[in-house]
């Protein structure tokens, strides 16, 4: 569990103690500063005080799990009932963000189609690990099996695996499932769909499957982006990180981008979301596209 630093534990613990008036209420300030310090040093993810009602009304989804009665009892539970060990992944899971789609952000998957995998497989690899290192409820390592599997069904090669890592465990709960909504599955053209969905036989569920030859390929784990290292295996030819940076200050960005780097095999790819940027950080890439970077 990592370290709860700034303020000592013991501190701020005694600050969070509420008072009866403010045991049903929203968070007290001295509470709010307490999970967003928390939250922040455990995940990256920024929490100023214009979230504060958001983080209230995904906090009380805790409420009735832990057995107390309101937002500043759940606190004094946290951090003055030792319930923070047991509790912290479930904080986190309902504080992230988990927004995806299938084929989000095309350009990446052309780019990857037309340029990165030709380069890659020019380079003498034989075999491909791609990483999408914030996989969420698992629309894009999916996509990106799709793309994968066509590559690789038009050219005779290369192999590859796909690595799918996210904070959250509620949400590669459901990615490992690979179960999604008629509708969320409608940016996957029609022929990809009749290669790589499973239709129900009853529509009225309106649900589809992955198909078992590509959940085969994605493998799941949990990973934080804080960590200060990586427990990925060998260095991967292609990796994406794409819009988590926008949740960390700079520093963290950079922190994060470059562990990441140091995954990346040189003239691997780099992909981050087109709202995001690394101007300004001294990373060992070079920009070949829109958001795209290559190892150097």
């Amino acid at each position: 569990m990592r370290a709860f630093a700034s303020k000592t534990s013991a501190a701020l613990a005694e600050e969070s103690r509420p008072s009866a008036s403010t045991l049903g209420d929203g968070l007290s300030p001295r509470n709010f500063e307490l999970l967003a310090r928390y939250i922040y040093d455990y995940s990256g993810i920024k929490m100023p005080i214009t979230k504060k009602t958001m983080l209230e009304g995904r906090l009380r989804r805790r409420l009735r799990f832990v057995g107390v009665d309101g937002l500043n009892q759940y606190c004094d539970f946290l951090f003055n009932g030792g319930g923070i060990e047991s509790e912290a992944i479930h904080l986190i899971d309902v504080v992230t963000t988990n927004k995806t789609d299938f084929f989000r952000e095309p350009a990446h998957f052309d780019h990857m189609t037309n340029k990165a995998l030709p380069d890659l497989v020019a380079q003498g690899h034989r075999r491909l690990r791609v990483w999408s290192s914030a996989c969420s409820i698992g629309a894009e390592p999916y996509t990106l099996a799709m793309v994968m599997e066509d590559y690789v069904q038009a050219k005779g090669g290369p192999d590859y695996s796909i690595l799918a890592t996210d904070l959250s465990t509620d949400v590669l709960r459901v990615a490992k499932r690979g179960i999604f909504s008629a509708a969320m599955i409608e940016p996957v053209d029609q022929e990809r769909r009749k290669r790589y969905v499973m239709e129900p036989r009853d529509p009225a569920r309106g649900e589809v499957r992955i198909h078992p030859k590509l959940r085969a390929k994605v493998g799941f784990a949990r990973l934080n982006l804080m960590d200060t290292s990586y427990g990925v295996g060998d260095a991967m030819q292609v990796i994406f990180c794409r819009n988590v940076l926008i949740y960390f200050d700079k520093k963290t960005q950079e922190k994060v981008l470059t562990r990441l780097c140091d995954k990346l095999v040189p003239g691997g790819y780099l992909y981050v979301g087109h709202s995001e940027t690394i101007t300004g950080f001294a990373l060992p890439v070079r920009q070949v596209a829109n958001t795209v970077f290559q190892r150097v």
